[in-house]
């Protein structure tokens, strides 16, 4: 028998108090002194065909493709059992969809789920992948699917493959660089109009025409795009690099595309073919590019050009030294969902034939999640340390006050932070936003508690 509301709050709060656990083989997460670390970068493509659902299922499908979606990354070798990093120009992976992706990758890699990082983009115009959602909506026998799953396991296929190929052309590891660049006028806070009591009165969102919005300041950003890149000797074999904003000029029209960000990404890869660069995004739950952005096409070329140029400026503060340690460490979490949210509520939007098509896909998003809170599935938090740099790894869409605090947290260290890892929760406020309202807060799946649960284990993951 199903639990009770009651019995489900309480089986939440409980499934909260999941042990922060360091990664297995690793003695409490200690680095790794290296004496031979090697580097295999893959990537491989996961353009979705004509007629698939994007975002969700709920703006246009597929009619074309402006530019191909990729998923790159790289394994390292020599720190214990291989460790797996990963980015994919997806809007999201969600719940089973993001296992599934973790554990493809740590089968070809010769390791386990644990030492996987995989990270969407998030871009719109791109897939939003849950298992569990596409199950939910495909009962329903009239709804567009949320991700068709041959298309998902042909995605996995093309992973387990390249990241086959990659680990026979793996390359030596002897340097690290770190470094970052300032990104001018593309990132601004999306929740800066306010009312006098500090609740948000109107936001910009990825794109903006009001000029009044768009007049207002940024608002709190990280202006810096920081870059980590591995050598062998003085070649450069992957560069790496985070910047915190949505990554979207203009979506819905059903032309798949890796938006700015990708096309930046992309102009900096054709200009190094040797060098396997990869993009990450950062915590940009409330970040857009909404007050430079009105959404006409010529401002996407804008957009990329001043990304190239946070990427440049980024890769000339490089200054590559040996690379001495390297650790992995991870931190199991497990927030309890929202309290405002029913599950039978949700079943009866979703079924209900007189809702448009978003308000019956997207509670199936919702569902899900509180059947995993119910299930005590938790997400994987994870950082890859080498030498005095931490590579943070953190779920769904979180506030950019997450990735600042863990800055913070390690003044010592060079801390670059990748989101939208594992979908589940939506959107990931800090607990001071959450009564001021605005869309972010208005959809998010956890209880505000998983901020203190988020800090707690960023403590654990940064050391």
């Amino acid at each position: 028998m199903a639990p009770s509301r009651r019995q489900f709050l309480a089986q939440s709060l409980a499934a909260s108090f999941v042990g922060w656990t360091l990664a297995p083989g690793d003695a409490n997460g200690a680095p790794h002194a290296v004496e031979s670390l090697q580097i295999a970068p893959f990537r491989f493509d996961v353009t979705p065909p004509e007629g698939h659902s994007l975002c969700g299922g709920w703006i246009k499908p597929v009619v074309g493709v402006d530019d191909n979606l990729e998923a790159i990354g790289y394994v390292l070798l020599g720190a214990g059992k291989p460790i797996v990093l990963c980015a994919v120009d997806w809007t999201g992976l969600l719940n089973d969809a993001h296992i599934a992706w973790r554990t493809a990758l740590a089968e070809a890699a010769g390791t386990t789920p644990e030492r996987v990082a995989v990270q969407c983009v998030h871009q719109h115009n791109a897939p939003f992948a849950c298992l569990n959602s596409e199950a939910i909506v495909e009962a329903q026998g009239d709804l567009p699917h949320i991700v068709e799953r041959d298309y998902f396991q042909e995605c996995l296929a093309r992973g387990r493959a390249a990241v086959t190929e990659g680990l026979k052309k793996a390359r030596t590891v002897t340097h690290v660089a770190h470094g970052q660049g300032e990104v001018k006028e593309v990132a601004s806070n999306r929740r800066v109009s306010r009312n006098p009591d500090g609740t948000v009165k109107a936001m910009r969102g990825s794109s903006c025409k009001d000029p009044e919005l768009r007049a207002m300041p940024e608002g709190i950003i990280d202006p810096f795009l920081k870059t980590v890149a591995f050598y062998d000797g003085e070649e450069k074999i992957v560069s790496s690099h985070y910047y915190a904003t949505h990554p979207m000029s203009y979506y819905g029209d059903g032309m798949v595309t890796s938006d700015f960000a990708g096309l930046a990404r992309k102009k900096r890869q054709a200009e190094e073919p040797d060098c396997t660069h990869i993009y990450f995004t950062g915590c940009a739950g409330n970040i857009s590019a909404g007050k430079y952005n009105d959404g006409s096409h010529p401002v996407r070329a804008e957009l990329t050009e001043k990304m190239y140029a946070g990427i440049l400026r980024a890769e000339a503060t490089l200054k590559p030294v040996p690379l001495k340690e390297v650790a992995w460490r991870t931190a199991d979490l497990m927030p309890p969902a929202n309290q405002k949210y029913d599950a039978e509520a949700l079943a009866r939007e979703i079924g209900n034939h007189d809702n448009s098509v978003v308000n019956r896909n997207r509670p199936s998003y919702t569902l899900s999640w509180l059947r995993r809170v119910e299930k005590g599935t938790p997400i994987v938090l994870s950082s890859l340390l080498v030498n005095d740099i931490s590579l943070l790894n953190l779920p769904a869409e979180c506030f950019i006050e997450y990735q600042l605090r863990a800055q913070d947290l390690a003044k010592d260290r060079f801390v670059a932070t990748a989101a939208y890892g594992d979908g589940g929760p939506w959107y990931i406020p800090t607990k001071e936003e959450y009564p001021t309202g605005g869309y972010e807060c208005s959809v998010a799946f956890c209880d505000p508690s998983v901020d203190d649960l988020m800090t707690d284990g960023m403590k654990v993951l940064l050391g």
